[in-house]
């Protein structure tokens, strides 16, 4: 209040910050107000409308209750908000007699726009309601109306305590001191029945016949469609219904006393008194059997059978207790969960697994200490309603949709399909998509699998085949973990008791199962111990994915194997399989464990448990990481996060980390490269080796190595010189030859224009070309003029005249003009 700024609570305390909340109705809270007036009506009815004074909202400790009488009642509260706020409150709302509003106005008066003011009738007990308010002034109604256009509604039953002489009668009171009938009792409203039952003419609550329902007044036929859904809803508690019982147990010796532990009280029933506070206050409740519907009966995975809850609060000044405990077979009650100290209003579901007579028990204790006196009797546990599913031979409190025949009558989809609302049909469902089998209507009713599952074959359930697949940098990684499919086991680190007893939490694992069928089992054997032949199927054991057992080793109890016990599921149903951390609000922080291979992500499988603890409200989860180390074969190592010894920091969510070769992706031609050797002995080969460092397994194996025949370096050389020592060769002889034929050719044409006359340039008919006798081959040759290398290859080229001789220039030796020849 100091700096005028919001600050959190202390711990161990809450605030509603600026709202305000009214859960306790001795009287009506300051700011409420009521009011009743009549209901303006034609004077043409028979009877006037009666006096409406008296009928208004009357506060009866825990709720508030309206008129249920001809006048309009009016409950209001008006507010002033800073800022925008909501209200909400809860109401139960079963006779659709009675008009039940509720709107807003501001401060002018004006309505606030809402979907609609006129409330719903309540066919399952409380509903909340919320309504968006906004700034300023606001002016909350509350109104009821109960009436008939065409007579006056029926006053509700009445019942009167009446005294009256026990028969025989024996006694005569006209004696002066004799005692005297004492005054019958003040009318009373008769409190209606639990739904699934009807008032008779004697006000006793019978159930309703098969084929109906009812919400506790009277019965009403299902429609044409549509069928009963079984079961038992108790939420008034006026008498103690039929199969249950009371009794209360010593907290001493243990032996039951001839005394009721728990009394009715309207709207719940809570615990007596007892005769010490350490006596247990026993309420007990018998179910012969159940009748799920057709799909779940043929699901051998879902085992689901029926399931209930019940709303309770514990009221302590001590550490009390409230146990809730189930029996198979009228054999010895289990606890499943345990309550310590004050708990507000809230529900508890368990799931009923197996088809058998069932017992439900309620034990509550207020301290665990004997003292002299009565000290706690104020300390109590309330039951406000309790509702069973499915049960054989029960009641309806409402009726559902069923498949239709072609003669109209009501029928079981087969496994894995939905009902059409609007026809009766039965449609299959999608591929990869499961269908709630308590609930199969509309399309909607086929959920999604997660990623990485695939759906059964009847749609019950998703489950992995122990393949997933990964697309990463522009290709696919396969991975294969089949060889983890069968059950692991592995412990923690050893704990100690407060007296130093060592233990080990002890896991069951199967990763993938077996097409849904879960594979992992932990065991009860101090209880199995006990359990007489033929009847081991009821022993405490659980069969899940992971599954988790309390460990005594041998060593310390004397008994020659180690004792398990406190068997509990931690993954009875696959989410979904991703390199993701994080799925359907489950994360698997990387920073529990030591960073993995760079370049290859963990693969994770998510699981949830179908167990809710008042810690867990949405049930334990668990997170297993797949981790490639290919040093590790088989089945690899299993840890837990180094904080957390015991495989979970928060006690709902379980972490393991699982480190195999089996967890590598599958091997492809990507993972191998061929390396090429020289060519040695006309022998070439070729080796294919793994990249390393080597991040997979099996898969496609490594080639084999390939031999190919190859010429060497020093035969080619060889063959390279030989050919260019042949070309130069042949090159040199053909130069020779053309320039020894040129040269001579040369002198021939040279000696003839050497001989020849000075008359008019006419050379003589030449007799013969060949040098003659005596001739000196030596004379010197005249060339018309110097040519190159070039020149003289192109000289080589000649002219032929027109009558077939070869025409060559040529110069005289005095250096006269050229003549052709």
């Amino acid at each position: 209040m100091k700096d005028q700024s919001c600050k959190p609570c202390a711990e161990g305390r809450y605030s509603l910050g600026t709202g305000i909340r009214f859960d306790e109705w001795d009287e009506l809270p300051h700011g409420f107000a009521s009011i009743a007036t009549n209901l303006e009506s034609d004077s043409s009815f028979s009877e006037s409308l009666e006096n409406c004074t008296t009928s208004t909202w009357v506060p009866l400790g825990d709720y508030v209750a309206s008129n249920t009488d001809e006048c309009t009642a009016t409950l209001m509260y008006a507010v002033n908000l800073k800022q925008s706020g909501t209200v909400s409150f809860e109401y139960i709302y079963p006779d659709s007699s009675i008009v039940f509003e509720f709107f807003v106005q501001n401060d002018q008066c004006q309505p606030t726009v809402e979907e609609s003011r006129w409330m719903r009738t309540t066919e399952k007990g409380w509903e909340s309601h919320n309504v968006e308010l906004s700034r300023g002034n606001n002016v909350l109604y509350w109104r009821t109306t109960a009436f008939s256009v065409w007579s006056k509604v029926p006053k509700p039953v009445l019942t009167q305590l009446m005294f009256k002489w026990a028969e025989p009668k024996t006694c005569s009171e006209d004696l002066p001191t004799a005692m005297q009938l004492p005054p019958s009792g003040v009318k009373n409203k008769c409190p209606p029945c639990n739904p699934g039952f009807f008032k008779t003419n004697s006000s006793a609550c019978e159930p309703c016949p098969s084929g109906s329902y009812s919400n506790g007044s009277g019965c009403i036929s299902c429609a044409a469609g549509t069928e009963p859904a079984l079961g038992f809803e108790y939420k008034w508690w006026n008498t103690l219904p039929a199969n249950m019982e009371t009794t209360v147990l010593s907290g001493i010796n243990f032996e039951y006393k001839g005394m009721a532990g728990w009394e009715v009280a309207g709207d719940y029933i809570y615990t007596a008194a007892g005769a010490s506070d350490n006596d247990f206050m026993i309420l007990t409740m018998v179910i012969p059997g159940f009748r799920p519907p057709q799909a779940v009966l043929e699901d051998v995975e879902n085992k689901e059978v029926a399931r209930i809850t019940f709303v309770f609060e514990t009221v302590c000044s001590v550490n009390c207790e409230l146990y809730f405990m189930v029996g198979v077979n009228s054999r010895t009650n289990t606890p499943v969960e345990t309550w310590n100290g004050s708990k507000e209003k809230q529900s508890y579901t368990y799931i009923i697994e197996k088809n058998a007579t069932m017992s439900f028990t309620w034990a509550f204790q207020r301290t665990a200490y004997h003292e002299a006196g009565r000290r706690y009797t104020n300390d109590v546990a309330k039951l406000y309603s309790v509702n069973v599913t499915n049960v054989m031979d029960g009641v309806a409190s409402y009726c559902r949709l069923c498949a239709l025949e072609s003669s109209g009558s009501c029928t079981s989809c087969p496994p894995g399909n939905y009902i059409d609302r609007a026809s009766g049909a039965c449609h299959p469902c999608a591929p990869s998509t499961y269908l709630k089998a308590h609930q199969p209507y509309g399309s909607q009713a086929c959920i999604p699998c997660g990623p990485g599952t695939k759906s059964n074959k009847i749609h019950s359930l998703c489950y992995n085949d122990c393949r997933f697949s990964l697309d990463k940098d522009g290709r696919t990684l396969e991975y294969d973990f089949s060889a983890l499919a069968n059950s692991t086991s592995f412990a923690g680190r050893p704990s100690f008791t407060s007296k130093g007893l060592k233990y080990f939490h002890q896991f069951s694992i199967s990763l993938c199962g077996n097409h849904g069928r879960k594979m992992a089992t932990c065991m009860d054997n101090v209880t199995d111990m006990r359990v007489p032949d033929g009847e081991a199927e009821f022993s405490k054991s659980v069969t899940s994915y992971v599954c988790q057992s309390i460990i005594v080793p041998s060593d310390v109890m004397g008994y020659k194997t180690i004792v398990s016990s406190q068997p509990v599921s931690l993954a009875d149903r696959v989410i979904g399989v991703t390199t993701e951390t994080t799925l359907d609000n489950i994360t698997s922080l990387p920073e529990h464990f030591t960073p993995g291979n760079v370049g290859l992500t963990d693969v994770i499988f998510f699981y949830r448990s179908n167990d809710v603890t008042q810690s867990c409200s949405s049930g334990r989860a668990t997170a297993i990481r797949l981790r490639c180390d290919p040093l590790k074969t088989g089945s690899g190592a299993l840890t837990v996060p180094s904080k957390c010894p015991d495989g979970t920091c928060d006690g709902c969510t379980f972490h393991f980390l699982w480190e195999t070769s089996t967890a590598c992706p599958l091997c492809s031609a990507y993972d191998y490269h061929a390396i090429v050797s020289a060519c040695l002995g006309g022998i070439q080969r070729t080796t294919y080796v793994w990249r390393e460092p080597k991040l997979c397994s099996g898969g496609v194996p490594l080639p084999e190595q390939k031999v190919s025949i190859c010429k060497t370096m020093d035969f080619w050389l060889k063959v390279g010189i030989s050919a260019g020592t042949c070309a130069a060769v042949l090159l040199t002889v053909m130069t020779c030859y053309f320039w020894k034929k040129n040269q001579k050719l040369e002198y021939k044409y040279s000696k003839l224009v050497m001989n020849s006359t000075a008359k008019d340039s006419e050379l003589p008919a030449a007799d013969s070309c060949a040098i003659m006798e005596g001739e000196d081959v030596e004379d010197d040759l005249i060339f018309t003029s110097k040519k190159s290398l070039f020149g003289k290859i192109k000289s080589f080229t000649y002219k032929r005249t027109s009558d077939g001789f070869d025409s060559v220039p040529l110069k005289t030796s005095s250096g006269s003009t050229d003549i052709d020849l």
